[in-house]
């Protein structure tokens, strides 16, 4: 069974498996802000149409001193990137040939982008239903190791790792001369977030990616950003294209950033959401990661794998994200967004349709 490797374009997922794309269906295999972007950006839409004719600015000035700002950096510690995959390539590029470790289960992208790259990869597993990160336990995966990947929180678990763990991590990579690239996709949809931003300036070994597709919903526009060491960004830079931030996305990203209350509405929105939805699957027997962002995954106990109740909710317009392709879960999960209340309330509906026939 091939399926597609991302979540979102169900088309290709459908077709992959033999089925007929439902008229009507619901998407919780991309994990966006389901409040749509701020509202700022459809009514500022019309001015971003004149810099179409304009080359945009290939340092992304703006932008960066717009982050620098707001974290309390030098804008030298900053690349802006065209969306995290592009980040996730450059840093692969930069690693060619060296030995990376990933824990897993995590976002494919890193294996596929070093592995293109020609690096040695090895895994460090993380062990469900907990999934708990253990300096212990990953120090031997790291002996020799030239850089490991961390997503915090993860995807696909919606974990967040304590911070004297993360710390301890770089600490001790750092003792080894192993880069950190942290992986902060979604940091913004936690509500009490200690940001490791503070800490490129004590290691020079933590690179750090943000995603602001995510949050703002922007996933077409493709955007994201790199902080570590200036020497770091000045050398990851070299590798990127030029040009390869459209101006339409610079405009977009510096305003989105502007507003705050933005991201603590969505915040408390998918907070609210997200209790409502784990209180109906305690009640009803499903099995759910300790997730605190937008996304978790879920399982039937009573099932092994899920590919059951994974073609059940297609057949029902429901659309999970399958995990075949994340090393340790190999489909014993499926992944899903938080969406609007009536969404969430139609998967509630399937889910205990499917626990009746069960």
């Amino acid at each position: 069974m091939k399926l597609p490797s991302h979540g979102s374009n169900p088309q290709h997922l459908f077709k992959s498996l033999g089925l007929s794309l439902p008229e009507k269906y619901v998407d919780f295999s991309a994990n966006i802000n389901p409040l749509g972007p701020p509202p700022e950006l459809r009514e500022k839409w019309s001015d971003f149409y004149s810099e179409i004719t304009v080359y945009p600015d290939p340092f992304a000035e703006k932008l960066r001193y717009r982050i620098a700002d707001r974290e309390q950096i030098s804008v030298d510690s900053i690349l802006i990137g065209n969306g995290g995959a592009e980040l996730i390539t450059l840093i692969a590029r930069f690693l060619s040939g060296k030995k990376v470790v990933v824990s897993e289960p995590a976002f494919s992208e890193y294996e596929k982008a070093c592995r293109a790259n020609d690096c040695e990869i090895k895994y460090h597993q993380l062990m469900e239903p907990n999934f708990e990160l253990c300096v212990d336990q990953l120090l031997p995966s790291l002996s020799g190791a030239d850089a490991l990947f961390l997503c915090n929180p993860n995807n696909p678990t919606g974990i967040q790792y304590p911070v004297s763990t993360v710390i301890s991590i770089i600490q001790e990579c750092e003792k080894q001369n192993c880069f950190v690239i942290l992986d902060e996709a979604f940091y913004d949809f936690l509500e009490n977030y200690q940001s490791f931003i503070p800490y490129i300036n004590k290691f020079s070994n933590l690179i750090i990616i943000r995603s602001m597709t995510k949050m703002f919903a922007i996933p077409g526009i493709r955007l994201g950003y790199m902080v570590a060491a200036p020497d770091l960004i000045a050398n990851i830079s070299k590798l990127q294209p030029h040009w390869s931030i459209n101006s339409i996305a610079l405009m977009a990203g510096d305003l989105c950033l502007q507003n705050e209350e933005f991201i603590k509405e969505s915040q408390v929105y998918i907070s609210e959401e997200r209790e409502r939805l784990f209180t109906f699957f305690r009640e009803n027997g499903f099995v759910v990661t300790a997730s605190q962002v937008n996304f978790y995954l879920l399982r039937d106990p009573k099932l092994k794998e899920q590919k059951a109740l994974f073609k059940f909710l297609l057949q029902k317009g429901i659309i999970p994200r399958h995990t075949f392709n994340f090393p340790g879960l190999e489909g014993n999960w499926l992944r899903f967004a938080i969406k609007s209340s009536a969404e969430n309330s139609k998967l509630m509906e399937v889910l205990l349709e499917w626990q009746q026939l069960h």
